[in-house]
């Protein structure tokens, strides 16, 4: 039987790194299989359909739904510009009474409807452009949707995170795992960087690391409140990573104060000056994305003779390192006591495979299901 767990987060000093870059609608992949690339280099684009604005001419005119195709002084396919005349009455006389129906918006003429008297306008397509993110060769071109790139370098997964994706020189600030990030360890010399702290991100720090225009922020933990008081809102559990926010948040942890794991404040540590990928994209349920800090060779050189780290052992056993992924433990770190055998019923009455425990923090004994945890390395 597969085990019931959730694979650890990746910390390594060297791996593969395998990335998707995708277009939200068909468009032109720009780039050809085992090309090189660069972060900035755009990889596909896309046109986004413009906005359709609507003119309600047969109202605009006073007239019924059905006359206005023999009014309007433009066909479909069209381009005018805003203000443009698309209908007009006769009028009186052809002189007196004319009343007049103008472009709203410059597009294209996509619609006439003799039923409900509308026109419709398409206002010009907005292009979009991806770029690839981090330097590495394409390994795949997706015809019409985008590309798969593959580089090699550091890699360091988070728990949890905030904020699209943004790149910049790394700069440690806390001095050791357990030190927490306060307001007077923010300071101007730290605008444009990616910084490290250790346990903690206090919610002032956070604003003020904002104000000074720090780049992306790698910490341990944060207390929940502080991460709500600053977006203004609670982020539910959907998706995160789109937030209008002015920096990329990536916990390593989870919520509260909680030491960074040594093994990845060294790694973040030797990786110092050196220019890093942060994304906080995080989904924690179906469709697993891991906030992440990408740190990959920059030239074909580096990569050329690359060899990755030897797998780390992801087995769960009595002594396995731990996290507990769900409530009422989220984030929690633990040491694996006992696997018993036998399914436990569990509150939704789902009977499941558990684990025993000791949280190290406390020393308490739990009991969670085994599918709520996952390994960690190192």
């Amino acid at each position: 039987m597969a085990s019931g767990y959730t694979p650890g987060l990746t910390v390594s000093a060297r791996t593969t790194i395998v990335k998707i870059r995708r277009l939200p609608l068909k468009g032109e992949v720009l780039v050809k299989a085992d090309d090189w690339v660069l972060p900035d280099s755009a990889v596909a684009r896309a046109n986004l359909p413009g906005i359709m604005q609507t003119v309600k001419v047969a109202s605009r005119l006073g007239v019924d739904a059905s006359e206005v195709p023999d009014l309007l002084t433009i066909k479909l396919g069209d381009r005018v510009e805003r203000g443009d005349l698309i209908a007009r009455t006769k009028g009186l006389f052809n002189k007196f009474f004319i009343a007049d129906a103008k472009a709203s918006t410059s597009g294209i003429i996509e619609i006439i409807s003799p039923i409900s008297g509308n026109v419709g306008i398409r206002e010009a397509p907005t292009p979009v452009e991806i770029t690839a993110y981090i330097p590495g060769r394409i390994t795949q071109v997706l015809e019409g949707e985008g590309v798969q790139i593959t580089a090699h370098g550091a890699l360091i997964q988070g728990i949890f995170g905030l904020g699209g994706e943004r790149r910049a020189p790394l700069q440690m600030v806390s001095q050791s795992p357990d030190q927490p990030l306060t307001e007077n360890d923010i300071n101007p010399s730290l605008a444009g960087k990616v910084i490290v702290g250790g346990s903690n991100i206090s919610g002032a720090a956070l604003k003020k690391a904002a104000d000074m225009g720090v780049v992306g922020i790698v910490v341990g933990g944060i207390i929940d409140k502080d991460m709500v008081d600053y977006l203004g809102y609670d982020i539910g559990v959907a998706i995160t990573g789109h937030e209008n926010i002015p920096l990329t948040l990536v916990l390593t942890e989870g919520f509260g104060t909680i030491a960074m794991a040594t093994r990845t404040f060294n790694l973040l540590k030797s990786l110092e000056g050196r220019t890093a990928a942060i994304s906080g994209a995080t989904q924690i349920r179906a469709g697993v994305i891991r906030p992440e800090v990408i740190v990959a060779d920059e030239t074909p050189e580096q990569g050329a003779n690359h060899q990755d780290e030897v797998t780390l052992d992801f087995t769960l056993h009595p002594g396995a390192p731990i996290r507990i992924i769900r409530e009422p433990y989220f984030g929690a770190l633990a040491t694996v006591t006992e696997l018993p055998t036998q399914l436990v019923q569990v509150d939704s009455g789902t009977e499941v495979r558990v684990l025993r425990a000791t949280l190290n923090s406390s020393g308490e004994e739990v009991t969670v299901p085994r599918a709520n945890v996952e390994i960690v390395a190192g």
